[in-house]
């Protein structure tokens, strides 16, 4: 072990550090090197959160222990290197890890993502209410067509991905996934994971998995023109194509499909619904204090919040570790694509004409539903105003 502080000791640090990450229900542990100080963060409910740091001289083999863990060269300090592995913690709990470092001025930040495959909800523990909950029962139950999922990293669209492959009948379908990971394991259908590095990539896989008489087709994401080529083709072709994209809107998707090179027509024949969606905090329940909503925060949200609003401010206990929230809820805008959609997409409208059309089909938006999950105390209004 290179550095002088002894190998069991960071053995023992690294195991503590973890532990604690899975107390505090983080997704991510963010090592991050400072010239006096070894940095630690936790990313808890999508939110970073300070940690006490770990002192200097603890930094080289820390890290060091950790590349060795995920079978990465401990040697190598000029280019990003990643790697997984897996923890025995107490009790017979078993972790497994994603490792990623990136050199840095002061040495190599090192971030550790902690997966864990027993999140996979089903569509009823989405938090959706019912009318949204059939909206993508129907579309999950579909032939054909492209199911699109969308909204920043982190924002849950593998847990609604994986809640609706759920909802079909993988004994009597040929289920195939490509995955940048795979993330959750289902033992029900055929997943693959890609390896650009091989040449394995999502538009590759995706022609491969076509040779593979599928009838559902799950590409962890849509991030190139080809890619998106062939999974349109496929979908118009008889099979259920499910995937993501990066946009912030259900609206955003269409245009951000057109504008990548995709014809209008194509799309609008191709694609059956589009699900947008965040992560809201939910605010601790030890803690939360009623509060009138501020000027400021009704002016920013743009509409008149619902009669008989129970809003909430978050207070901070250690409950709630101080940040005034624990858990988090999904807030969704779905939209079913039907004939006047359809138009719209071939006309090339503009994002006013989607938007005006979407109100006239009473779907609400990502804030409405938020401010909604608010004015019942689940929430506040100020982290509605982050998220969307």
């Amino acid at each position: 072990m290179s550095g002088a502080q002894p190998e069991s000791d960071v053995i023992q640090l690294l195991e503590d550090l973890i532990r604690s990450g899975v107390h505090a229900r983080a997704s991510d542990i963010h090592l991050e090197p400072k010239e006096d100080r070894l940095r630690v963060r936790f990313r808890i409910d999508g939110v970073m959160a300070e940690q006490h740091p770990i002192p200097a001289e603890y930094t080289l083999p820390l890290i060091s222990r950790a590349k060795i863990l995920g079978k990465m060269d401990i040697a190598e300090k000029r280019q990003p290197q990643d790697g997984n592995f897996k923890l025995h913690l107490h009790a017979g709990t078993l972790i497994s890890l994603r490792a990623s470092t990136f050199p840095c001025v002061d040495g190599e930040k090192m971030v550790l993502r902690l997966l864990r495959g027993v999140d996979r909800l089903n569509i009823d523990q989405l938090g959706m209410g019912s009318m949204q909950s059939n909206t993508i029962r129907r579309l999950a139950r579909r032939n054909s067509g492209l199911i699109l999922v969308t909204g920043p990293t982190g924002s849950g669209k593998t847990s609604t991905l994986y809640a609706m492959l759920q909802e079909m009948d993988t004994a009597r379908l040929n289920v195939v996934t490509l995955e940048d990971p795979i993330e959750m394991q289902m033992p029900s259908i055929t997943q693959g994971q890609i390896h650009p590095r091989a040449g394995f990539t999502f538009a590759s896989g995706l022609r491969a998995i076509l040779r593979q008489d599928p009838d559902v087709i799950l590409v962890g994401e849509m991030r190139d023109l080809e890619t998106a080529s062939i999974a349109l083709q496929a979908s118009l072709t008889g099979h259920l194509v499910l995937s993501t994209v990066h946009t912030n809107s259900a609206v955003e998707t269409i245009t951000r499909l057109t504008d990548i090179g995709l014809e209008p027509y194509i799309v609008a024949n191709a694609l059956i619904g589009i699900i947008s969606q965040r992560l809201l905090r939910r605010v601790c329940s030890k803690c939360a204090t009623s509060h009138p909503v501020e000027v400021s925060v009704t002016e920013e949200v743009g509409f008149s919040f619902p009669l008989q609003a129970n809003f909430v401010q978050e207070k901070g206990c250690a409950h709630c570790m101080q940040t005034g929230y624990r858990g988090r809820l999904g807030i969704y805008e779905i939209l079913e694509i039907d004939d006047r959609l359809r138009k719209l997409i071939k006309g090339r409208a503009s994002a006013q004409q989607f938007k005006s059309l979407l109100r006239e089909m009473n779907v609400p938006t990502l804030r409405r539903v938020g401010i909604h999950h608010a004015s019942q105390g689940i929430t506040t209004p100020e982290e509605v105003l982050r998220v969307t």
